[in-house]
């Protein structure tokens, strides 16, 4: 069977991201890219939240994802990885984290290190999350961590349109899944020839 390239998987916070946000600018460039919609974007569920990423998955087929959210989206997606260890999705890219302490739902978010490799990005000046706690969740989830400056909570209306940054994830992203994946199939041509 060939090898498919991980699609994207978009999964917005609070109150979705709009056609000027950077998630909705990146989801464009991506033609097999796809949304998370949640059912009621106004309210902050995080079981609810984490199932819609599941059926989400469940109804695009097979495959390999790499995700980015932003925000609650982003709380969403650590719960989605903690119920499902068998999830797809085999990166993330965590944008401007919510805070869980401001919904209550800290003790239900992993306290360990996330199954799959993870980017988090943070400000310096984010009124959903300080950048000292964003440091933490990134260090307890294991993931690699960026603090932008004060450049707001990473939306449209801290001027993210645009998110060239976001995009170079992706891609790379994109390289490294490449890279594993012809490495586990030279691992098995090599076997092969040795018997």
């Amino acid at each position: 069977m060939a090898y498919q390239t991980p699609r994207l998987l978009i999964i917005p916070g609070l109150h979705d991201s709009g056609r000027a946000h950077w998630q909705s600018w990146l989801q464009a460039q991506y033609r097999d890219a796809r949304r998370v919609q949640q059912r009621d974007y106004a309210t902050p569920d995080l079981p609810r939240w984490a199932e819609r990423i599941q059926r989400t998955l469940e109804q695009a087929g097979p495959g390999e994802w790499i995700a980015v959210a932003h925000s609650f989206g982003c709380l969403a997606l650590a719960r989605h990885l903690l119920e499902q260890p068998d999830s797809p999705i085999r990166q993330a890219l965590l944008v401007a984290p919510a805070e869980p302490n401001k919904f209550g739902i800290a003790d239900l978010l992993p306290q360990r290190r996330l199954a799959i490799p993870s980017t988090l990005i943070a400000s310096q000046n984010d009124p959903w999350m300080s950048a000292a706690n964003a440091q933490r969740w990134a260090g307890r989830w294991g993931s690699s961590f960026s603090n932008l400056g004060p450049v707001g909570h990473i939306n449209a209306e801290s001027g993210f349109g645009p998110f060239p940054l976001a995009k170079r994830w992706v891609e790379a992203a994109k390289a490294r899944a490449a890279r594993e994946q012809r490495a586990r199939h030279a691992g098995f041509s090599e076997w092969s020839f040795a018997v």
